[in-house]
């Protein structure tokens, strides 16, 4: 890219020597105010600023004939220039170049500063290819700024309003607001099925390049490449987001609320999706305890659950991570420090009932009997403290498909009146369900921990 000066343009043609193909991009301001008070010259004037330029281009690519060249011409400031002097000035250089469809040229359009609605720069783009002669022997490029916040929009419709070819800085880093993000471009056309040709498959690979060579950091809110733009506070979005995960196959189409893309397509993955503050709600709880630790809580244990780790995000005032909740889900249901452990157990049916016999920490046994393993352990317990207990609510599940994975067992106890939650996990589904039950009886208001 070279001014339309000859000392510029020869030495761009000496840095290409070698090169067996190249674009040499010329250029000169066009608008009335560059025109007027940068310049001081007339539209003639200016006209042949262009043309001397785009002479001395083209003797430069015929001193070096071993390159396949490919000249491009931008009137700077197009978007604030009169059109039909855009399209005077653009023959006039293509006059110079003698382009055909074989062998076209690149007429670049840019909006150097963005000055109207994206429509707007979109109907100069259609005037303008309606009115270039030669239209099939030239490229019709774009090149917007992103002064009004519109960049990516205005290429969208210019695209849509004839032209051929758009220009771009990864994630919109350029003079002033920046250029269109060919990142965001590129996105808005695969979310709606359209390949853009361009590998945007590791995302952080690209953001922390871009990053490195520029010293900017990239926005949170940056679309589809910023940390937070798949992430989901709220919990009535959480929610459905858990719902649709839950009915997405991996070759349906994609349909999940509040993603419009597939995070994995860009190297994200799910467990960045769901992030957890006080405005979250039982649905993000449970998705990041099943995708890091595979716990399903049982929706009773969700609404539980939830409160605990709300109580969190607003005593800390700051997202509350996946590791510290993992560590109040076992806090506040595996309770391993003030639970009773069990050390085995012993189960049997004799009289039509079940009768069973656990050892409660070393060399301390009770016995109970009842309708099945759980109420006789509850019925044993019940004697054990003369406490009467009762199963409100009951869940199992394993934590994998093969023969080692884990039983995890959730239970909610009715005791003195209130009702208390416990979980855990063995081996064996029996002693996982039997220790969720004293891991409920800890809950510390019970006054029915270890020590008691």
């Amino acid at each position: 890219m070279t001014q339309a000066r000859k000392e510029l343009i020869d030495r761009t043609f000496e840095s290409l020597k070698g090169a067996p193909r190249a674009i040499v991009h010329v250029y000169n301001s066009t608008s009335p105010v560059q025109r007027e008070k940068v310049f001081g010259k007339s539209r003639d004037e200016i006209k042949q600023i262009a043309v001397q330029g785009a002479t001395w281009v083209k003797q430069g690519a015929e001193s070096q004939p071993d390159t396949q060249w490919r000249f491009q011409y931008s009137p700077e400031s197009f978007s604030q220039t009169e059109l039909d002097f855009a399209v005077e000035v653009c023959d006039a250089v293509n006059a110079v170049w003698q382009p055909t469809p074989e062998n076209p040229s690149i007429i670049n359009l840019p909006a150097t500063v963005e000055a109207a609605t994206p429509n707007v720069y979109a109907d100069q783009i259609e005037w303008f290819c309606d009115h270039i002669q030669n239209r099939y022997s030239v490229i019709v490029s774009l090149h917007t700024h992103n002064d009004r916040g519109c960049g990516v929009a205005a290429a969208e419709l210019a695209q849509m309003a004839g032209a051929d070819r758009v220009e771009g800085t990864l994630l919109g880093n350029g003079e002033r607001t920046g250029n269109m993000d060919i990142v965001t471009a590129a996105m808005n056309l695969y979310s709606q099925g359209v390949d853009p040709e361009l590998d945007l498959s590791n995302m952080d690979r690209i953001i922390s390049t871009v990053e490195a060579c520029t010293q900017i950091a990239t926005h949170p809110r940056h679309a589809y490449a910023g940390e937070l733009v798949f992430a989901a506070f709220s919990g009535s979005h959480q929610d459905a987001i858990r719902k649709c995960m839950a009915l997405q196959n991996d070759n349906d189409p994609w349909q999940v609320a509040y993603l419009p893309i597939d995070p994995r397509d860009l190297g994200r993955n799910y467990q960045e999706v769901i992030r957890i503050n006080s405005q979250s709600g039982k649905g993000g709880v449970s998705w990041v305890l099943e995708q890091e630790h595979q716990i399903k809580m049982p929706r009773w244990m969700q609404i539980d659950f939830s409160s605990v780790v709300q109580d969190e995000a607003e005593t800390s005032s700051a997202e509350v991570s996946s590791t510290k909740i993992w560590e109040l889900f076992q806090s506040t249901y595996m309770n391993a420090d003030a639970a009773p452990q069990i050390q085995s157990y012993e189960l049997k049916r004799a009289d039509g009932k079940d009768q069973i016999r656990i050892e409660i920490e070393p060399g301390n046994f009770i016995n109970g009997e009842g309708r099945g393993a759980m109420d006789a352990f509850c019925n044993a317990i019940a004697q054990h403290w003369a406490t009467e207990i009762a199963v409100v609510e009951y869940a199992e599940h394993t934590t994998g498909a093969d023969a080692q994975a884990e039983a995890m067992a959730y239970v909610q106890l009715g005791v003195k009146g209130t009702r208390v939650c416990g979980a855990a996990r063995s081996e064996d589904i029996l002693d996982a369900s039997l220790q969720a039950v004293m891991n409920a009886l800890a809950n510390e208001s019970l006054g029915l921990s270890r020590a008691a």
